[in-house]
């Protein structure tokens, strides 16, 4: 089963593929879609660049983290919009999609749902085994990664 984790920015949006075969998991690719313009303009770069992630990559999963409400509502409102294009660019190819929050993703990762970055990033590696050295060090994409992987073992909502 091929699973593509999906960790929603405004700018920069993580994610990261792994693929599910008899219960082990697999690295496949993991990345940043990065998005310039007015904000507009990002929304349709964001639609446009992970429809032609998805085509690639033919996730059969998709899990999509909620959002960590911050002080700062201008970007948490950015996200959320983000977020809204990417559930949309999925469901409307009748994918199944789980959304996990953080401190879950955290949690079923390392065992505590307020692990730090850098321990989020040392369990992805140990689940996926090292099984790439192309495996992206960016946080977004790690992040992503760490989702798909939490997914793994769930239905999808």
């Amino acid at each position: 089963m091929v699973i593509l984790g999906i960790d929603p920015g405004t700018t920069r949006i993580g994610y990261g593929v792994i693929i599910k075969k008899n219960s082990q998991l697999f690295y496949q690719t993991n990345g940043v879609i990065e998005t310039r313009g007015t904000h507009l303009e990002k929304l349709i770069s964001l639609s446009s660049q992970l429809s032609d992630l998805i085509t690639k990559v033919k996730p059969e999963l998709v899990g999509i983290e909620t959002i960590l409400f911050s002080v700062n509502k201008k970007t948490a409102i950015s996200v959320a919009q983000a977020r809204g294009v990417i559930l949309h660019t999925v469901a409307v190819r009748g994918i199944p999609i789980t959304e996990p929050s953080p401190s879950e993703v955290k949690l079923a990762v390392t065992g505590n749902g307020n692990a730090t970055k850098e321990a989020v990033a040392k369990m992805v590696h140990h689940f996926l085994n090292d099984s790439s050295p192309l495996l992206s060090t960016i946080d977004d994409a790690m992040d992503a990664l760490a989702i798909a992987i939490t997914i793994s073992n769930k239905k999808p909502s």
